[in-house]
């Protein structure tokens, strides 16, 4: 199958989770939706557990594009923090599938599929990594305050030089997931992350 069919499906998924409830998504209308045949889905997927798996994985692999991308926008360091932590802010307010991920709360409207790895028998290896472990709240903390490290120290610095930057990275995703849970009034994610930042100079 060509991947555009496969994003055709995952999409027809999303905007049908954004209608209804996933319990009440049906196979038949998410192939109808994107023009293929109730078949075609399940040879891709496996299962509507499979396609939820897909779809996680999915969102997730794009929250991960839009940090690196935050992470470049800017030479100064804490105006790249500041947008990666508004980038997340922004990500989970707009996505719900990506508020659950990062905050571990699955409303009875989501897929909540099992964070481990399922036994996978799918030929397709997009699916088979769909099926590998789904990154839990704990793990996207570690990924980005990690990818934030990385963009900031640059190559060919110590790992003890790092601690302090990795602190104030692992701060700022924190402070970015606590303004999922509680949105921040005026000024916004980024003042918080701004001051926050001031403090731990």
């Amino acid at each position: 199958m060509m991947p555009a069919a496969r994003e055709s499906l995952l999409d027809a998924a999303y905007t049908a989770l954004a209608r209804r409830s996933w319990s009440t998504v049906r196979m038949v209308d998410v192939a109808a939706a994107a023009g293929v045949s109730r078949q075609t889905l399940y040879n891709e997927f496996g299962s509507k557990e499979g396609l939820a798996r897909a779809l996680v994985r999915r969102e997730a692999d794009g929250y991960l594009v839009g940090v690196e991308r935050a992470l470049g926008s800017h030479s100064d360091a804490r105006e790249r923090l500041t947008a990666t932590a508004e980038w997340t802010a922004s990500a989970a307010r707009e996505n719900a599938l990506i508020r659950a991920m990062l905050t571990g709360c699955w409303s009875e409207r989501l897929p909540s599929p099992t964070l481990s790895a399922v036994p996978s028998s799918s030929a397709v290896p997009a699916q088979r990594r769909a099926d590998g472990p789904l990154p839990s709240p704990g793990d996207f903390v570690a990924v980005v305050r990690d990818r934030a490290v990385a963009a900031l120290a640059g190559p060919g610095v110590a790992k003890p030089d790092t601690a302090d930057l990795a602190r104030s990275c692992e701060l700022v995703v924190r402070l970015a997931l606590s303004c999922v849970a509680a949105p921040p009034g005026e000024g916004g994610v980024g003042e918080l992350v701004r001051s926050a930042l001031d403090l731990t100079k």
